[in-house]
């Protein structure tokens, strides 16, 4: 599902919620009166429908995201964690991928001010390394020195590699062939 959000209209409406400072001031006043989420403990993935309705998404992306969120989710569930959340938290360190995502994602949205993101979704390529595997690349920036907080997440979410769907064969010829077998 990666091929829906790896497209540059998806990724300038949801960093336009994030990015510059007030942008990202905004979508925190908007998910602090929200009664759909609590900011102190949201996760990645229940804040975007909030900020843009699932139904303003290009090209029916929006159709589509809790199903791609589940699966992304699950499968860094599964992938161990040894990365800190950040340099002035380094004593954190989320048990595994998903853990670090939403524990990066809340320090975003929780820190005072706000650390404005920038996402970025892209698929891996055929031959990449663990092409079947969910991948998060996160890179803070520290505009105030290497010890202090944050000022930018550039956050990467890599998925899994999917081929072009193959059309069905289904002429009369390959149906009585796979009926014989």
């Amino acid at each position: 599902m990666g091929m829906v959000y790896d497209n540059q209209d998806y990724k300038d409406l949801m960093n336009g919620n994030y990015y510059p400072l007030e942008n990202m001031k905004i979508s925190v006043a908007r998910l602090k009166a929200s009664k759909q989420i609590d900011i102190e403990t949201m996760e990645y993935g229940q804040y975007q429908p909030i900020l843009s309705p699932l139904d303003t998404w290009p090209n029916g992306s929006g159709k589509v995201w809790f199903k791609a969120l589940g699966r992304a989710r699950l499968a860094l569930a599964a992938q161990p964690n040894v990365t800190p959340l950040s340099n002035d938290e380094r004593v954190v360190v989320p048990p595994t991928k998903c853990a670090l995502l939403d524990a990066s994602i809340r320090k975003c949205f929780n820190s005072e001010p706000p650390i404005p993101m920038k996402a970025d979704i892209r698929q891996h390529q055929k031959d990449d390394a663990n092409s079947d595997q969910h991948e998060i690349r996160l890179v803070w920036e520290y505009g105030n020195g290497e010890d202090h907080a944050p000022t930018l997440l550039n956050l990467t979410m890599v998925c899994p590699h999917a081929a072009k769907p193959r059309q069905a064969d289904t002429s009369v010829e390959a149906r009585q062939e796979l009926s014989e077998k």
